[in-house]
């Protein structure tokens, strides 16, 4: 008689790494259960060391490639709603030479403020016209990542120039610049949804 072949690792097992492995390895107690994995066997994937705890209610598969920006998967991933916004913007597409030591983000006038433990969050509250304006979604790591355009990102930092400081906006307009891909007309746009082409204006017309 031949001999047993071992048997394979238990099906429930299977299909959850496979479910995790679909979305970079990195998924949310809420789309777990959307997909089929029942809360006892995510419990038990992390009891059992395949899966760890970024966030409450957020995991991720322990031997997956480590995270290229795992804040902003965090953040993506728990607050939906929220944009990727000023210097952390400006982290993102490499406009500035700060390092965020909290992550930026524009949010809906009127919605909650969001609540993470980690990691530190400032939240911005903007009006429609500003929110909605020059959104992007970049995928990270299988996570689909909400950040202002480089255009619309000069734009806020002019509005925010008193906060970040003239020298950041003037450091990310040069850096944009030095990118290539210029689009004059669209920081502008930009700025006057954000009600500062006045005083963008001559800057940019310098710089750019």
């Amino acid at each position: 008689m031949a001999a047993e072949t071992a048997s394979p690792r238990s099906d429930p097992e299977s299909k959850a790494q496979a479910v995790f492995r679909k979305h970079g390895g990195v998924l949310r107690m809420a789309d777990a259960l959307r997909e089929g994995i029942h809360r006892r066997r995510l419990y038990a994937m992390r009891d059992e060391g395949q899966i760890e705890t970024l966030a409450r209610g957020l995991y991720r598969l322990t031997d997956a490639d480590p995270p290229s920006s795992p804040d902003l998967l965090t953040v993506a991933a728990k607050v939906p709603h929220g944009v990727v916004y000023l210097i952390s913007a400006l982290a993102f597409h490499e406009m500035t030479t700060q390092v965020p030591h909290e992550v930026w983000l524009g949010v809906p006038r009127n919605s909650e403020p969001p609540r993470l433990d980690y990691p530190p969050i400032r939240a911005v509250r903007l009006s429609p016209g500003p929110y909605a304006a020059g959104i992007e979604t970049h995928e990270l790591d299988g996570v689909r990542v909400k950040v202002y355009s480089r255009e619309k990102t000069i734009a806020d930092c002019f509005k925010h120039r008193n906060e970040v400081g003239l020298d950041t906006v003037l450091e990310a307009v040069r850096m944009y610049k030095d990118q290539g891909r210029v689009d004059a007309d669209a920081v502008l746009r930009y700025a006057s949804v954000c009600r500062v082409a006045r005083v963008a204006r001559p800057y940019l017309e310098s710089l750019l």
